[in-house]
């Protein structure tokens, strides 16, 4: 029997696997992430890349939820396949585990590229979009910031944030744990030496004078910024916690990444009538010039982060490209 040629190329093949620690020290600039996070956005409205509706599975009694994403990326010529699986039977840091992983392939050539970990690809995705996001939503001559939050996602957002709108000078952070609060401070220190980062004791009193506010804080923040509380014009941006829904309800205008996926995750911003709040633009649109973000200087808009798998397959092209290129990771002959 004659073997098929493809199957023998194919078992020849290795597999590269970049595992967190191979990942940790790859560099790479808050622009660089931003740029590469905005042409997925771009490729996507353009209609040149695909990114099918995310398959999910969860267990009836509520101790893990899992989810599938595939897309590709057009200009690239990347077809790549994200995974997440959550375990969280008693709900607190003792017994959660999550998993996220992301695969790689040449759609150009048909070989694998690699299998990496995904939390830095989460960890820096999420606030480029969130950059975005506030570059085409802030008013004019807007200069200031609040910060929400010191986890993963607070921890990144202010030098991605300065990357694609550098006019902010302003710059406030509100957070309850020490160890956070410094590693907010170590990041923005690390690529902008010279900001300057105010930490507030009352998020109240400094949201009502920011122009943007960015909450990133964990399910058990005490914080909830109720519209009142807002400034005129400001952008308020909700990545992880520190909202009411009224910040929702009563904006004037709705900004999202994705409309089908703030139905699917902003539930617990619904408004009194048990009805959430409808979507003006999404942001693909809004980069290409075929959506209008804010129409006046006073108008208060509300934007709801959600990541698409392009810009998960963005991030990560980078960061494999720059990991294979120094030599990191291990080759796995999987398909021998």
């Amino acid at each position: 029997m004659i073997e098929d040629p493809l199957n023998i190329r194919d078992r020849s093949t290795p597999l590269r696997v970049l595992s967190r620690s191979d990942l940790a020290g790859v560099p790479i600039t808050p622009g660089d992430v931003v740029r590469a996070v905005e042409d997925a956005y771009l490729a996507f409205a353009a209609g040149d890349s695909d990114n099918p509706r995310k398959l999910s599975v969860a267990n009836p009694d509520g101790w893990s939820v899992s989810y599938a994403m595939l897309g590709r990326d057009g200009r690239r010529r990347v077809v790549a396949m994200k995974t997440s699986y959550k375990f969280d039977p008693g709900h607190d840091r003792s017994t959660k585990r999550y998993y996220t992983t992301i695969t790689l392939y040449d759609d150009s050539t048909g070989a694998p590229i690699a299998m990496m970990d995904c939390s830095r690809v989460g960890a820096l995705r999420t606030p480029a979009v969130s950059a975005l996001l506030v570059r085409e939503t802030v008013r004019r001559g807007a200069e200031s910031v609040l910060l929400i939050g010191t986890g993963t996602q607070g921890r990144n957002a202010l030098p991605h944030l300065l990357a694609a709108n550098p006019q902010l000078r302003k710059l406030m952070l509100y957070g309850t744990h020490p160890e956070g609060l410094d590693a907010v401070h170590r990041q923005l220190a690390e690529h902008y030496p010279h900001a300057l980062l105010e930490r507030v004791a009352d998020p109240k009193v400094a949201a009502a004078s920011a122009d943007v506010v960015l909450a990133t804080a964990g399910p058990g923040t005490e914080v909830a910024l109720e519209s009142s509380d807002l400034a005129p014009g400001s952008t308020v941006v909700l990545v992880g916690y520190g909202l009411a829904p009224s910040a929702l309800v009563d904006a004037d205008r709705v900004i999202a990444t994705s409309a089908e996926q703030m139905a699917l995750t902003g539930t617990d911003m619904v408004g009194p009538d048990g009805t959430l709040r409808a979507v003006d633009a999404e942001l693909p649109q809004i980069l290409s010039r075929r959506a209008v973000a804010r129409r006046s200087d006073d108008e208060r808009i509300f934007v709801y982060n959600s990541g698409l798998v392009l810009t998960d397959i963005a991030v990560a092209h980078a960061l494999a490209e720059r990991a294979i290129a120094e030599g990191r990771g291990t080759e796995v002959p999987l398909w021998d």
